[in-house]
């Protein structure tokens, strides 16, 4: 059975930091230490962080490419 926290809305735009952390399957202090490090895209909305949707995406990609052998 589902649970509203489960289903994802393909219609946002901006993730928070949770939503973030729930698409990566990772803590909210790692989602954190990666937007600090720069390897996931956020910026500022007034005082809120926010990613951009298809940031998570965009950083697994990334990572997949650095470690394919070659």
């Amino acid at each position: 059975m589902s649970t509203a926290t489960d289903l994802v809305d393909p219609t946002l735009v901006l993730l928070t930091v949770e939503e973030a952390a729930r698409r990566l399957s990772v803590g909210r202090t790692t989602c954190f230490a990666l937007i600090r490090s720069g390897a996931l895209e956020s910026l500022t909305v007034g005082s809120l962080r926010r990613v951009p949707a298809d940031a998570p995406a965009a950083y697994l990609a990334r990572r997949r490419a650095e470690q394919r052998p070659g």
